[in-house]
């Protein structure tokens, strides 16, 4: 026990100490830049979020905020297709981007000496993207043959899709954020030229640089560079929230598979205010009970004792823009059902939420939480995915060293207490892949032809 507060002491202290090298300012035109010194490495990492994921998109465009993503590396009038990726990659650097339900966003990691090339080239890709019709309608069909590989092949990520539309009835996140087939199909150039239009604006963006850098310096290269994009009025953003669910939900997806698999998915909230939430940093401290390692509750007992599961995991993210869902899954050992694997699974909410957690268990998983977290941030890269994250979901960088400690003042009442409400059925959608015989020759992968 004693072993475990001097970790926990000594990694806050470490956070405490990392989070003082931060520094931000705004650009005159709404650009937000943060800039997380870290001179380990003579290493620099950029990148800009956008405020703009498939949350935004409208019925009929689903999957637009990808197809520009993907469009992003298709050329301006100075930099030809193809060149943004050969121009780093020719300094020695690495590039990609990615979309989310909350935000889309670009990096580079570099030698800290081509920082200014990174920042000239997303600059121009910021306001200056050519969009070519032709380029469109064959990017659009690369997103497709995506979709195909990446969901509608794969079993288990087309019981999640399945999972979303079926847990959110109102909030966009009913919506893949790859789209849906039939809005990629009727999908146009114009549909991602409004999008880029409306949403790729400095005032909608914040700019992120993490490395081995001074601050001074870097907030010089963002005005050269960046400060002459003219920010754009933004539609005004409406809160979007989901109605309390009426009753337990159930669907099931028939797919190829070898093995069936269950998912079982609650509503439950999200940090909205740091300071004073606590039920979304006493869920993390659940999931780390129930999936922490080898030695948590669901994996020792569903797995090693009663194996009636083959694996099982628990996932929940307290920062997003929009709710939340605390998720259980697993795949049933051979001979058992997912019926006898969700009775299992129930099992041990109802022993957490009637017994609680020991404070031996609490503690170890509180220091395992802090660990993971700390030792993440050992990685630049990660640091600046951080921050990103925090500010486009609505929250603040600040936040970061403050959830350390909020993790740490969690007791074991608030786990249970927030078992105890969030474990409900009327909160609950259960997903069950039913597995159908798989295809006689396995598929390619066409999604290894292209980066981004």
């Amino acid at each position: 026990m004693r072993v475990h507060l001097i970790v926990i002491a000594l990694l806050l202290q470490f956070a405490s100490v990392a989070q003082a090298e931060i520094h931000e300012r705004t650009l005159s035109n709404g650009l937000k830049v943060i800039v997380k010194e870290d001179r380990r490495a003579p290493v620099v990492v950029q990148q800009i979020w956008y405020r703009a994921g498939s949350m935004d998109e409208r019925t009929g465009t689903t999957g637009v905020a990808h197809v520009l993503e993907h469009m992003m590396f298709k050329g301006t009038r100075d930099v030809p297709r193809g060149e943004f990726s050969r121009i780093i990659a020719a300094a020695g650097g690495r590039e990609n981007a990615f979309t989310s339900y909350d935000y889309t966003a670009y990096f580079q990691q570099l030698h800290k000496s081509k920082l200014s090339l990174a920042m000239k080239l997303e600059a121009d890709r910021m306001h200056n993207l050519l969009m070519s019709g032709k380029e469109f309608a064959k990017e659009v069909k690369v997103v497709m043959e995506e979709r195909r590989w990446r969901t509608d092949d794969d079993p288990h990520a087309l019981l999640f899709e399945n999972l979303m539309a079926t847990a959110f009835l109102q909030h966009p996140y009913h919506n893949p954020i790859i789209g849906w087939m039939g809005d990629l199909e009727n999908m146009t150039d114009a549909d991602a030229l409004g999008w880029y239009r409306t949403w790729y604006a400095p005032n909608n963006a914040t700019l992120v640089v993490a490395g081995d850098v001074k601050a001074k310096e870097v907030f010089a290269l963002a005005q050269r560079h960046y400060g002459g994009i003219p920010a754009v009025k933004l539609p005004q953003r409406k809160s979007m929230g989901e109605s309390p669910q009426l009753g337990i939900k159930r669907i099931t997806v028939k797919a190829p598979a070898e093995l069936p698999f269950i998912a079982m998915a609650w509503h439950a909230p999200t940090l909205r205010d740091a300071e004073k939430d606590w039920k979304p940093y006493a869920l993390e401290v659940l999931t780390g009970v129930l999936d922490g390692n080898s030695s948590a509750r669901l994996n020792k007992v569903l797995v090693r004792e009663q194996q009636v599961a083959m694996d099982v995991g628990a996932g929940y993210d307290s920062v997003a823009r929009g709710p939340g869902l605390f998720v259980l899954e697993a795949t049933p050992r051979e001979g058992k059902t997912v019926t006898d694997v969700e009775t299992a699974l129930r099992g041990q909410l109802e022993a957490l939420v009637r017994d609680g957690v020991s404070a031996e268990e609490l503690q170890r998983v509180k220091a395992q939480v802090t660990a993971g977290e700390v030792y993440k941030r050992d990685s630049v890269f990660y640091q600046a995915m951080q921050i990103g994250q925090y500010e486009s979901s609505g929250l603040s960088y600040h936040a970061i060293p403050l959830a350390l400690e909020k993790l740490q003042a969690v007791t074991a009442q608030q786990v249970q207490d927030v078992a105890r409400e969030i474990f409900n059925d009327d909160r609950l959608t259960v997903a069950i892949l039913d597995p159908q015989p798989l295809p006689d020759k396995p598929k390619a992968n066409p999604g290894a032809a292209h980066a981004h």
